[in-house]
C-alpha cells in the first residue's frame, strides 16, 4: 500500500487462549502506533470481555477491530476451545490472508491457535504455515524463527528425528537457501546476505567418520547456490555455527537441517521475543513464537513481547519491501 505507515492486520488466534490479552497489551504500546497502523481481526465481544477481566477499561481499546465472529460468552471458558472457536480462528486467518493478498494491508501477524480445534472445524492443516501456503498455492516455503541477534531457517520442520536424514535432500537444502537469500534481500534490505549452513552431523561429519550427508547431500546444494551468486558457507559444525553468527557477527542467518537444531539456540536467546516468519509466501506473515498458553489465559499475566516483536518485524519488513520497489 502506498504512503504513510504500513497497515498491519493482526489475527486474534484462539479466543480462549492468550491471544486476546497479548493483542490488547501490544496495542497499548506507543511504539506499535509509531511503526504501523494496526487492524485486529477477531471477536469484539471476546476482546471486551477479556479486557474487563484483566483490568482494562473499554475506552482503552481504541484500536480498529473487524469482528468476524460473535461467540457466545456464556459458553466460553479460558483454555476450553469449542468448535465455534475453531471456525472463528479459521475465519480470522483466511480473511487476513485475503486482505493481504488483495493489497488492502501490507502484512499480517497471527496470534496463537489450537490445531486440534481448527481441525474439528474442518481445516485439515497442521498449522498456519500450511494453511496459508494452500491459500496462496505456494509450494516452496520455509519457516524462519527470528530475533534481533539470531535468525534461523529450517529445511525440515516438525519431523521425528529418525526421519530427518532421509528428509534432508539436496533439493530441499537448495530451495531453503534460495528462499533465505531472496527474503533477506527483499524484506531486510541486505544486498548480499551471508548465509551459514549448519551441518547435519557432529563436526560436520568429520570427513565421513560421523556421516556423509554433508558431502553427498548438503554440499552439492551449497555449490549450486554459489554458482547462482549467493554467499553461502560450507556445512559448519552445529556446535560452533551459532556462536559465529551471534557473537562474531559472521552471518545474517543460519540454515538448519531440523527443528530443534535451530530452535534451541534461538529460544535460548529469544525465548520472550522470538518471531515466527513464513518465507516464500507472496505476502508478509509473522507470528508469535509461542502457543495458546491456556494456563495463563484471561489472567492478564501473559507476556506480550513476542506479539510486539512480531508486529515490529512485520512493519519493518513491509517498509523494506516498499523501499525496494
Amino acid at each position: 500500500m502506498g504512503g504513510g505507515k504500513p497497515v498491519v492486520v493482526i489475527t486474534m488466534g484462539d479466543p480462549t487462549g492468550v491471544g486476546p490479552e497479548i493483542i490488547i497489551a501490544a496495542m497499548r504500546r506507543t511504539k506499535i502506533r509509531r511503526l504501523c497502523r494496526p487492524v485486529v481481526l477477531g471477536d469484539e465481544g471476546v476482546l471486551a470481555h477479556v479486557a474487563g477481566r484483566i483490568g482494562h477499561k473499554g475506552a482503552e481499546m481504541d484500536f480498529p477491530i473487524i469482528s468476524l465472529s460473535s461467540l457466545d460468552m456464556l459458553g466460553l471458558k479460558p483454555g476450553k476451545p469449542t468448535r465455534a472457536c475453531g471456525r472463528a480462528m479459521v475465519s480470522y486467518i483466511r480473511e487476513a490472508a485475503y486482505m493481504a493478498g488483495r493489497g488492502e494491508v501490507d502484512a499480517m501477524v497471527t496470534g496463537p491457535i489450537n490445531k486440534a480445534a481448527i481441525r474439528k472445524a474442518g481445516c485439515d492443516f497442521p498449522g498456519h504455515t500450511e494453511f496459508l501456503a494452500d491459500i496462496f498455492g505456494t509450494e516452496k516455503y520455509a519457516m524462519m524463527l527470528a530475533g534481533k541477534r539470531l535468525k534461523v531457517i529450517l529445511v525440515t520442520i516438525h519431523e521425528p528425528i529418525r526421519k530427518v536424514p532421509d528428509l534432508v535432500t539436496t533439493t530441499g537444502v537448495l530451495e531453503t537457501i534460495r528462499i533465505a537469500d531472496f527474503a533477506f534481500k527483499r524484506y531486510f534490505g541486505i544486498l548480499q546476505p551471508r548465509i551459514a549452513v549448519a551441518a547435519l552431523n557432529p563436526h560436520a561429519g568429520e570427513s565421513g567418520l560421523f556421516g556423509d550427508e554433508e558431502k553427498k547431500v548438503i554440499y552439492p546444494a551449497i555449490r549450486k547456490a554459489r554458482r547462482e551468486g549467493m554467499d553461502v558457507s560450507d556445512p559448519l559444525p552445529p556446535d560452533t555455527v551459532f556462536f559465529r553468527a551471534v557473537e562474531k557477527g559472521e552471518f545474517d542467518c543460519v540454515v538448519c537441517m531440523y527443528h530443534d537444531q535451530g530452535l534451541i539456540p534461538l529460544k535460548l536467546l529469544h525465548f520472550k521475543d522470538g518471531v515466527n516468519v513464513t518465507l516464500g509466501l507472496p505476502i508478509i506473515r509473522t507470528s508469535v513464537d509461542h502457543g495458546t498458553a491456556y494456563d495463563m489465559a484471561w489472567k492478564g499475566v501473559a507476556d506480550p513481547n513476542s506479539m510486539i516483536a512480531a508486529i515490529e518485524m512485520a512493519s519493518e519488513m513491509a517498509e523494506s519491501r516498499s523501499g525496494c520497489r
